[in-house]
């Protein structure tokens, strides 16, 4: 989230899209319902079915699944084409007037620089054109054919409402009405909030259906706004905090990266990302790259991490290729993986086409499952007849069961959707033989370390000598976890502009990020959680929710990071002369000497306006970006790309280009390539989602959850069920070219026949609940039916969007 939940009261527009607010998180949707009530604001849902969030919207609009860049793409084409966009804030807050590179080309769905081999780009000219000076030109008055305002109003002359109708199925009125609520918001008056999760995430185009999303609220100035911003509902708890400490396999803690293969060189990997401003006087803070990642090594390393070797570098794996979860799995089935650890992962369940992870973990000579609970991970290699038919003695594989404690049985910090860090205190005792995930995995390491002490092995010193300065070596406490997150200083750290002043002193935690150095002076373990644990206490604990400003800036409850901002981006509320573009939702302003508010400034404090300082200023230009540079993997500007499984055959927005079909740099191996199936045997598109009475696979196990949802169902429109011959109740086969699943009917209104292009296309409503495992009636995986394809940017999975046929079981 760009903004937080509380935030979504001050909106007088809320569109919900890619996502079920009113189910998948009904807590949260407290603020949409206030929103409504008190604010009069206006609820948007567009949905493939007429969702609970539906039911109590003041619009409803139907969409094909995975048409969402199309639908989006519209709204931006009716915005620059009625001139209903934030003026003052497009031209001073983004890249409107910025000249790209003349070799930058865009051509019937691809553009410039596709390797149709690699199934990738060479993106050298996806960028602004630069002076000799090494700024980037620009056009004031926006007449240059180059700049990104013109590129852009070209690129999406062709998402016509009539296209849209066309391809999406939302009918023309509606759509137009869509657009006309959202152009309300471009009005500095008026904010408008967009809430999306899972709906656009899993797509093979999802990063850039979010993309598209956020170049909407940019036209209408609802970045860094009270009751804007583009907000991503996270699906539990803890998912925000996994990216903020880069549990993904390219990324470091604060959303560093790993070094690539070709990357041997410190100095070269810093420089790469400590980019220099590419306009006069702007701030582009990932310069202090090198002391985020200096303090990060020191955390790790300790005394081992100096300068003579580059802060432990050479310790830091140098990746040939992204090992995500589809290559992994991809590598598990050739049998070049030996073991796997899935903890607190379910990946029989989770990741896609069962059948395929099912054949890969049989190959595994061992498999560790860490989780409070037996999963269908842990008990792949059974025969649960249907739903897991397996020959149990031909699979090998050793399966160790760890079973871990909760989140109610240990205390810790949960981050949530708005970036909050909330400590949670011990509620119960773990049952029988269940320890800590830190217990049990500190315990490994101290074993492994061990054995390379006494026995060697290949380049020991990264195992060797990690710091480990935990009271308990076998058992660190989520309390010192947190401190070492926080960062210390390691020296007494003196003022950089009076040296004769200390700041911190030698062990004390720091106060926030800025006091990091690259000097080896400072630990930190994740730098923007710098400030969440300080001299001062635990300020995750934090519980005053007083609100002085009306507008739920309630800054003493919890923590937020970075620095306890609650709104990013929040100089953009503000002209650029530091004044509130809206008065009544001020959160920061300009006095005449310093910024200040209801929120902490995302800016340089004492940065005057009239020096011309942009306010997203981790960019190196400092605006927002339209043109995306070399940063996606598909291209600068989103494209509408057909699901991989596409119900239409072709692109319809580039009908004569194959290559243009789907996402030309998606994630996907050859074989599941091949695992693709077509519409003519596989006539209707399936899409999974969630129920309120479940959270993913754990509440089965659960006999109140089970009771409210007993048995494993699937939903369909009564058009479909009256071709299929069966009603209400009746069981049906679903099948995909990858396997089947058998189900209750539920036949309902809330999903309709669409005409996409001429032809019918029918909705099937997955949940994806059930399993073989738990308390709930046994039931199938509903990844028996999903692709092995993922984002080219986030290789999140398309489970939102694949083929299917309906039958009679």
């Amino acid at each position: 989230m760009t903004n937080h939940w509380v935030d979504i009261k001050n909106a007088d527009v809320v569109l919900i899209m890619g996502g079920n607010a009113a189910e998948a998180h009904p807590c949260g949707f407290k603020w949409v319902t206030e929103a409504k009530a008190h604010n009069k604001a206006k609820l948007i849902v567009v949905d493939p079915r007429f969702t609970r969030s539906a039911s109590v919207a003041d619009f409803y609009a139907p969409i094909r699944t995975g048409t969402d860049i199309i639908f989006l793409g519209g709204v931006i084409r009716y915005l620059l084409e009625k001139d209903q966009i934030q003026h003052e804030y497009v031209k001073n807050y983004t890249d409107f007037t910025f000249i790209v590179r003349e070799d930058f080309t865009f051509d019937d769905g691809i553009f410039s620089g596709y390797n149709a081999d690699k199934h990738n780009y060479t993106k050298t000219t996806w960028d602004y054109e630069l002076g000799d000076d090494g700024f980037v030109k620009t056009d004031p008055t926006l007449a240059h054919p180059r700049c990104v305002f013109n590129l852009m109003k070209k690129h999406y002359e062709r998402y016509t409402p009539e296209m849209v109708e066309s391809v999406c199925g939302t009918p023309k009125e509606k759509f137009l009405k869509v657009c006309e609520m959202l152009a309300s918001t471009a009005s500095p008056t008026r904010a408008g909030t967009i809430l999306y999760a899972l709906g656009w995430t899993q797509h093979s185009i999802g990063s850039q259906i979010i993309r598209t999303g956020a170049m909407v609220q940019l036209l209408l100035g609802n970045i860094g706004i009270a009751g804007g911003g583009m907000n991503a509902l996270r699906g539990h708890s803890n998912i925000q905090g996994l990216t903020d400490l880069g549990l993904m396999t390219n990324l470091l803690p604060g959303y560093m990266t790993l070094p690539s293969e070709s990357e041997q060189d410190f100095s070269k990997y810093i420089a790469t990302r400590a980019s220099k401003p590419l306009r006069p006087n702007q701030l582009s803070y990932w310069q202090n790259y090198g002391k985020f990642h200096v303090s990060l090594m020191k955390s790790w390393w300790g005394d081992a991490a100096k300068a003579e070797n580059n802060w432990a570098y050479d310790y830091l794996p140098k990746l040939d290729k992204p090992y995500d979860m589809l290559q992994v799995f991809e590598l598990m089935k050739q049998g070049k993986v030996n073991g796997y650890i899935a903890q607190g992962f379910n990946p029989l369940a989770a990741a896609p086409d069962k059948g395929k992870i099912g054949a890969s973990l049989a190959k595994l000579k061992f498999l560790v499952v860490m989780d409070p609970l037996a999963t269908e991970t842990s008990e792949f290699w059974k025969n649960f007849g249907e739903f897991n038919d397996v020959d149990s003695s031909q699979i090998q594989t050793e399966v160790f069961r760890l079973p871990t404690t909760c989140f109610a049985e240990e205390n810790g910090s949960l981050v949530n959707s708005g970036r909050w860090l909330q400590w949670h205190w011990k509620g119960a005792d773990a049952p029988g033989e269940a320890r800590s995930d830190l217990e049990i995995m500190s315990t490994l390491f101290q074993k492994m370390r061990k054995m390379y002490i006494k026995d060697g092995g290949k380049f020991p010193d990264p195992i060797v000598n990690l710091a480990w300065p935990y009271a308990d070596p076998e058992s660190p406490t989520p309390e010192e976890l947190a401190k070492e997150y926080n960062g210390r200083a390691l020296v007494d750290l003196a003022d950089p502009k009076d040296a004769t002043k200390i700041v911190r002193k030698k062990n004390e935690q720091v106060a926030g990020f800025a006091e990091l150095r690259d000097d080896g002076a400072t630990a930190c373990g994740c730098w923007i959680f710098a400030g969440c644990w300080t001299e001062a206490g635990n300020q995750m604990a934090r519980r005053d929710n007083s609100d002085p400003t009306g507008i739920g800036q309630t800054l003493n409850w919890s923590w937020a990071w970075p620095a306890n901002r609650r709104i990013l981006y929040n100089r953009a509320s503000c002209d650029v002369s530091g004044k509130p573009f809206d008065a009544k939702r001020k959160l920061i302003g300009w006095n005449g000497q310093k910024w200040g508010g209801v929120d902490v400034p995302d800016f340089k404090v004492d940065e005057a306006p009239a020096g011309g300082m942009g306010p997203f200023i981790m960019n190196p230009e400092g605006v927002a970006r339209f043109f995306a540079r070399a940063g996606m993997a598909e291209g600068p500007f989103p494209v509408h790309y057909e699901p991989f499984e596409t119900p239409v055959g072709y692109n319809p927005l580039y009908p004569k280009n194959a290559a243009a079909t789907s996402n030309p740099g998606a994630r996907v191996f050859p074989d599941d390539r091949a695992m693709f199936g077509k519409v003519d045997a596989f006539p209707h598109v399936g899409t999974t989602y969630r129920l309120t009475e479940h959270f993913h696979y754990w509440t089965k196990h659960a006999r109140l959850n089970a009771i409210l949802q007993p048995q494993q169902f699937v939903e369909i429109g009564e058009d479909l069920a009256k071709e299929v011959g069966v009603v209400a109740g009746e069981r049906v086969k679903v099948s995909s070219k990858r396997g089947h699943i058998v189900a209750v009917a539920v036949v309902t209104k809330r999903i309709k026949k669409m005409m996409i292009e001429g032809k019918p296309v029918h909705h099937v409503g997955i949940p994806i609940h059930w399993g073989f495992k738990g308390v709930a009636k046994p039931g199938y995986l509903a990844n028996t039916l999903t692709p092995g394809v993922g984002d080219g940017n986030s290789q999140t999975p398309e489970f939102k969007s694949f083929l299917v046929k309906v039958e009679k079981a």
